[in-house]
């Protein structure tokens, strides 16, 4: 007897009569209007509750009662009431009482109000308060980790905060064990830390409440209560710019519509003065371009009220009547298949995989791929040098903080049915933690793809027809940085391969123009980008996301291996053959020697190896990175925001491993000028053969915009795979078992 039934039985034994006994007595002390209040509410609750036993096929739940859809297995049916309870979608972490049970564990609510409290009370601190801009764990260092086995005492507890006091960034080591801070240094280079809502807020009290902007803005025909402003990130762009922190704040108009994007008030921008709060530079020199209108602009769903209607799809979902195959350990160790990693978010990278091990489809053990990856940074220029656009040329981790603009995940549109949902504990400007609920979600994945597959026709006498379907594991967050939507995903596969995919959608950042149509005058060669719909101009822009891999292929000594297809040409009477491609295999000594352009009439692949390591056949175990579609920066490289982003000179870069090297734009990114990028650092040209190297892949994006981007973009998206070469020694999924009928549920539509 299953439980569903035996709540039912409790429910028509013990609950009705109980209530039924009851209701003559609350009916007799009623006037006539109370009666049927009464009745009505009581028809509520008996339809809700009934239901909760019987849900739709919109529910949470796939019930089995014949009124709805419903999913058999072997004639046996199944309901997901007894797989949520075992496997619940999110399990309601208590993060006031979580304690850290892993070396890598992100610092909890308890450890951030330790680190506020230790602070409080330190002495260079004893006026006044830093502001927060990060507070992280401060890792141990790599060996302990990788000594460390469940069951051991922790490492010691630290974490390393970034804070603002008297315009200078101060980098603190707080020993959470000693309770005391152990490491006080001042940043002597360039650059900020990331802004800090405070930041924001300042930056829009200053300009909202200056007599000149609201004048400006009344002149425009726009009601103050109509605008909403955003603060882009200055950039840097010489002397004039240093020795304090600025920020720009530009304008749109919400009237009429959500969409205050597609409405910009051009030509209009305030720099504000963020420490002494106050506006250092007011340009107004778009008084004729007209605003554009707000018709069309708006996405969401209950707007979309004009004909044609999209047709709807039925609707679809992979069920899993048995619940998902992965675990969720200790709450951030992910247990699936032959994968078993750490997972965590974090307020800079969003999402951070850890301790990548997959096991061995021979010996059975679990092998060392990757030891930490990670998005370092995100690269966004645009390209139009005018006065109001110029400094568009964002960095939006090192700025804004990737995590810290992550949103919580929207359920079976975001993530699937089955997902299970992941939280960040983060830190305040004043030092308190707050949670940013349900940003990571984790599910399985099976859309129809083949993990294997041969057939042999039966003319040598077999008659084979062999295939596996392939089922994945997605690690997902989202990123809303402004205007942009960013979708993270790690992939992980049954064969040992990791897929990394970028996903961009959102807003367009638009610019105002006179013009409503391209016979009007409209020069293409004279303006940043197309019209994407009347007066608004779509501007040309590029991405560039840039992934630390810290490769430990089967332990720490690793090398990067460039493996060149090489055309050879036959000599004659040679072959009939004129020419033949050949594979040249070059180890990189040098970090220059890793410096990988990706060139299409040179192809090559690109090989993290382990030269202690070798298979039966004496080949070494490694992992291949595989570019996807990409793209180059065409920025000078001596050009401002090219300084800064000039990690994306190549696509490709090795350099051995540090600890204080993860952000490819540098740990103090906003206002940089760029001397501290993973440029800087691979010039030194250090040895990395057979040395603990990290591995590092930018992928980019052209952005020319088009009318099918307004008012929201489709997603575009591209990804790379990080593959294994000679790491198994042979197919690793060749023992999968196939799937066949009988395995699944028979889904069938409800009866009318």
């Amino acid at each position: 007897m299953d439980l569903l039934f035996i709540v039912e039985i409790f429910y028509c034994l013990i609950f009705i009569p109980l209530l039924l006994f009851h209701i003559p007595i609350q009916l007799a002390a009623m006037e006539k209007s109370s009666i049927l209040r009464f009745t009505f509410i009581f028809a509520i609750i008996f339809f809700l509750f009934a239901c909760s036993f019987y849900p739709s096929s919109k529910s949470e739940f796939l019930g089995s009662s014949p009124c709805f859809p419903w999913c058999t297995s072997k004639n046996r049916i199944y309901s997901n009431f007894d797989s949520i309870l075992e496997n619940p979608v999110h399990k309601g972490t208590h993060h006031h009482h979580s304690t850290p049970l892993h070396p890598l564990d992100p610092l909890s609510v308890k450890e951030i109000n330790k680190v506020r409290t230790i602070l409080s009370s330190y002495a260079h601190f004893a006026s006044s308060f830093p502001t927060i801009h990060s507070l992280v764990l401060d890792e141990p260092n790599k060996t302990q980790v990788l000594a460390w086995n469940k069951g051991d005492p922790l490492p010691p507890r630290r974490a390393f905060g970034i804070v603002l006091l008297n315009g200078q960034s101060h980098m603190l080591t707080v020993d959470l064990n000693l309770g005391q801070v152990i490491n006080h240094a001042i940043n002597s280079g360039s650059g900020y830390p990331a802004l800090t809502m405070d930041d924001i807020s300042t930056a829009l009290k200053v300009t909202l409440a200056d007599a000149e902007f609201n004048k400006s803005i009344i002149s425009r025909g726009v009601e103050l209560s109509d605008v909403i402003c955003l603060p882009p990130s200055a950039g840097w762009y010489g002397p004039n710019e240093e020795n304090r922190r600025v920020i720009k704040v530009q304008c749109f108009s919400s009237e009429g519509t959500p969409n205050f994007y597609m409405r910009p008030i051009e030509g209009l921008t305030v720099t504000v003065d963020l420490d002494q709060k106050k506006i250092v530079k007011f340009s107004n020199t778009g008084r004729g371009i007209p605003i554009p209108k707000s018709s069309n602009t708006d996405y969401r769903y209950t707007a979309q009220v004009k004909p044609p209607e999209l047709k709807p799809l039925n609707p679809i979902s992979m069920e899993q009547p048995k619940g998902p195959s992965f675990i969720v350990e200790d709450g951030h160790v992910v247990k699936w298949s032959n994968w078993v990693f750490h997972l965590k978010a974090d307020q800079r990278a969003g999402m951070v995989i850890s301790r990548a091990t997959v096991q061995d489809s021979e010996s059975g053990e679990l092998r060392s791929v990757m030891y930490k990856g990670f998005s370092s940074e995100l690269f966004v220029p645009y390209m139009d040098p005018d006065e109001h656009w110029y400094f568009k040329t964002y960095l939006d981790g090192g700025e804004y903080g990737l995590g810290a603009t992550s949103l919580s995940l929207v359920p079976l549109n975001d993530c699937p049915r089955y997902s299970y949902y992941m939280d960040g504990v983060f830190v305040t400007s004043d030092g308190k933690p707050f949670v940013q609920s349900n940003i990571i979600c984790l599910f399985e994945r099976y859309s129809g793809d083949i993990s294997w597959r041969h057939s042999e026709i039966p003319i040598n006498g077999f008659q084979i027809k062999e295939a596996r379907p392939k089922v994945t594991l997605v690690a997902r967050m989202t990123a809303s940085v402004g205007n942009y939507d960013y979708i993270f995903d790690w992939e992980f596969q049954t064969d040992g391969l990791i897929r990394i995919k970028v996903g961009l959608s959102g807003m367009l950042m638009v610019k105002g123009t006179p013009h409503e149509n391209t016979n009007q005058g409209f020069d293409e060669d004279d303006i940043s980008g197309p019209l994407v719909s009347e007066n608004a101009i779509g501007v040309v822009h590029d991405h560039f996301i840039t992934f630390h891999l810290d490769m430990d292929i089967d332990g720490v000594n690793n090398s990067f291996v460039e493996v060149n297809l090489v055309k050879q040409e036959t000599s004659k009477g040679e072959s009939p053959r004129k020419s033949y491609l050949k594979a040249e295999r070059r180890i990189a000594k040098t970090e220059k020697d890793a410096q990988i352009k990706l060139k299409l009439y040179d192809p090559s692949e690109f090989h993290v190896i382990n030269p202690s390591s070798r298979s039966r056949l004496g080949n070494p175990a490694g992992y291949k990175v595989v570019p996807g579609a990409n793209a180059a920066s065409l920025l000078a490289h001596d050009d401002p925001p090219q300084l800064r982003g000039a990690f994306t000179n190549n696509q490709i870069w090795t350099t051995p491993y540090n600890r204080t090297e993860q952000w490819a734009g540098g740990l103090f990114v906003y206002q940089s000028k760029g001397d501290d990028t993973l440029a800087v650092w691979s010039e030194r040209n250090r040895p990395i053969e057979n040395q603990d190297i990290v591995l590092w892949y930018t992928m980019g994006f052209h952005h020319i915009p088009c009318q099918e981007d307004f008012p929201v973009m489709p997603t575009v998206s591209s990804s790379f795979d990080l593959k294994p070469v000679n790491f198994f020694q042979s197919n690793p999924i060749l023992r999968a078992a196939p799937t066949f009928e009988d395995d699944l549920p028979v889904c069938q539509p409800s009866a009318s």
